[in-house]
């Protein structure tokens, strides 16, 4: 049972910029302590940290006073660098209108109908894995798997050559690395570094799919070069960043979403029993992995006015920080929440954000998820861990750098 007093401590405590060792292996006590004690907590940097669904649904589901802007936070956070730079053009991080024209044309490629278009490719490329993890034996389900299958999906719909797409994984993390509550000189110094990189990349391979373009049902960079319209076009910067946020977003939290579930696996068995005994059972349980571990755990908004949330007024421009990971575990909306549940029905998490801001690549990122841990677990029920595994030591991103497993 929880100990009221040492929840009130963590609560009274809690400082998202100062996290205590433990926090990274475990978060969820602090989670449940601020739900309880502090739901809408004042941090020291003048910012307020939000953990009950009930109050962060509203939040997502009003765009106006809410934005998602940041170039106020970001400002003195990166000072003018290329982070700045990429961070406050990227799809995720603006409003409307910039947010309406690149997400309308990134969805255009991910429809349910180019979905269902990729499947026999995924399948095929996670069979060639798992063909390659059953020769070896003693593997990391990471980097030889849940790491290896994203960097493809989002490498296609890019039209990234496959000889260049070693670099991705890379970038990727230095690039979200920076996004961290604390930017530390070393995070800032590889986030730059890693966004210099990945645009002069993408540079090149834009003007090359200018001069040879593809179809635009399909191929996302061909798409987001058109537009539109004519006066609907992105500048040559706007186009990079939405190229750089795509790979970042679809490779990572994807990554973690297989990371996390394997991994939650092996410590619930009794789950990993019952997928094996009924598979037709996978759409629910990615739903509760995504929930249980959220890949993403921290979102941010800004308000425009003044406002209340959750009893607590706030004054116009008040940075708040949304606890995607808290809100997945609300006793209120999740009944028995710290408990795995491949079954679960309904499950109305936040994962993939809500609103405007719904993550584009969902659909894409079940579709992954789906046949990466059905087909994996099948080929290898007996799977074990095989030594101790590797957070990434970070609030924002959940997930792990390293699994060592024996299949």
């Amino acid at each position: 049972m929880p100990d009221a007093r040492a929840d009130a401590e963590r609560a009274a405590k809690f400082d998202l910029a100062n996290l205590p060792a433990d926090f990274f292996a475990n978060p969820y006590p602090y989670y449940r302590a601020l739900r309880e004690h502090a739901p809408v907590k004042p941090m020291p940097d003048g910012s307020w940290f939000l953990t009950r669904y009930d109050d962060i649904l509203p939040v997502y589901r009003d765009p106006v006073t809410w934005s998602s802007d940041k170039q106020r936070e970001f400002g003195p956070k990166y000072g003018d660098t290329p982070l700045y730079e990429h961070h406050t053009t990227s799809l995720v991080f603006n409003d409307p209108p910039l947010h309406t024209r690149v997400r309308r044309a990134i969805v255009g490629a991910l429809s349910q109908r180019h979905i269902a278009a990729m499947e026999p490719g995924l399948v095929a490329l996670v069979d060639r894995l798992l063909d390659r993890l059953a020769a070896r034996r003693r593997v990391d389900l990471i980097d030889e798997y849940a790491g290896a299958i994203p960097v493809e999906i989002i490498g296609n719909l890019l039209g990234v050559p496959h000889d260049e797409r070693g670099p991705l994984r890379g970038w990727s993390l230095a690039i979200l690395g920076a996004l961290e509550p604390v930017l530390t000189p070393a995070r800032a110094s590889a986030g730059n570094q890693a966004v210099v990189e990945m645009s002069a990349y993408l540079r090149t391979l834009a003007a090359e799919r200018r001069a040879q373009p593809r179809d635009p049902d399909t191929d996302v960079l061909t798409r987001l070069i058109a537009g539109d319209s004519g006066d609907d076009r992105l500048t040559e910067t706007e186009l990079v960043h939405q190229c750089i946020f795509l790979l970042n977003a679809g490779h990572e939290t994807t990554t973690n979403l297989i990371g996390n579930a394997l991994h939650a696996l092996t410590e619930w068995p009794e789950a990993r029993q019952r997928l094996l005994r009924e598979p037709a059972l996978i759409q629910t349980a990615v739903e509760e992995f995504l929930r249980f571990e959220s890949s993403n755990q921290l979102g941010n908004r800004i308000s425009t006015r003044a406002c209340e949330v959750g009893g607590v007024k706030l004054p116009a421009h008040a940075r708040v920080t949304l606890c995607i990971g808290a809100a997945n575990r609300d006793p209120a909306q999740f009944q028995d929440p710290d408990r795995l549940d491949v079954g679960r029905t309904p499950n109305r998490h936040v994962a993939f954000g809500f609103g405007i801001h719904t993550c584009a690549g969902l659909n894409l990122a079940r579709l992954e998820g789906r046949v990466a841990l059905s087909r994996f677990i099948a080929r290898f029920p007996d799977y074990a861990l095989d030594g101790a595994p590797v957070r990434g030591g970070r609030a924002r991103f959940r997930g792990f750098l390293h699994l060592p497993a024996v299949v």
